[in-house]
């Protein structure tokens, strides 16, 4: 059955909005955990354009549920990683001018360094998944740095329009296969919604989804817990449960 993790980080962009105190990242956490969340993500950037030290380190404090810490390989941000100690790290790439995310990160590239960090984290204790693009090299290096999961970007078939809908379900499925043949867990992300999670919850392997602008958006309208729940009933209905 594939959980869902809740990102939380755009609760903290409204507050940023006015550089206050509200609405809190932590108190969304807990409203997110009451709708049945079977995690919390959020993803310390170096800019801290959203959530911050004093979020990240409240919400390993307090969250019940499994705790996911998006992040890049930065040395800075490794160390807090190795001081707080969440649940999960996802590695995923960061540029400072992005709106969010862009494409998966390139393991390939920084086998080296995904390689040290993955050791460092292990050794604290910590699950290492890395956030890649549903392309077998990509999944493949994921495994020999060894990243005990991958977490498959999502966003081409986010985004996607007409026939390219099916080609790009059609990468997802393969990257999963590839994922799950490497002995990885394998987790899914970025740009789902209300109106598109169906055909990916329905594909067979997937242990968890984590979905943030989403829930946010639709929070706004029925509140969190009911916005939390409504996702995890589409992905239980998706997913034949």
């Amino acid at each position: 059955m594939p959980g869902l993790g809740v990102n939380i980080d755009h609760v903290a962009t409204i507050r940023q909005a006015r550089r206050t105190v509200e609405p809190d990242p932590v108190w969304a956490a807990v409203q997110a955990e009451l709708g049945g969340a079977d995690g919390i993500t959020f993803h310390l950037r170096k800019d801290r354009r959203h959530i911050n030290d004093r979020d990240a380190r409240l919400l390993r404090a307090t969250v019940r549920c499994k705790l996911n810490m998006e992040m890049s390989l930065d040395d800075e941000i490794v160390a807090i990683a190795l001081e707080i100690k969440p649940d999960q790290a996802t590695l995923v790439p960061e540029n400072r001018q992005e709106i969010t995310t862009e494409g998966g990160l390139d393991v390939l590239g920084h086998a080296r360094r995904m390689a040290e960090v993955t050791k460092a984290l292990q050794a604290a204790g910590v699950i290492v998944s890395a956030f890649v693009d549903p392309h077998r090299d990509q999944i493949l290096a994921s495994r020999q740095a060894g990243c005990d999961a991958i977490e498959i970007h999502t966003g081409r078939y986010a985004n996607a329009t007409g026939r390219a809908i099916t080609e790009t379900i059609e990468e997802i499925r393969s990257g999963l296969r590839a994922g799950l043949d490497a002995g990885l867990v394998v987790h899914g992300g970025h740009g789902l919604t209300y109106n598109n999670i169906a055909p990916i919850a329905a594909l067979r392997g997937f242990c968890e989804f984590n979905i943030g602008h989403s829930i946010i958006s639709r929070a706004v309208f029925v509140g969190l817990s009911e916005a939390v729940a409504e996702m995890k009933r589409l992905i239980d209905k998706s997913a034949g449960i």
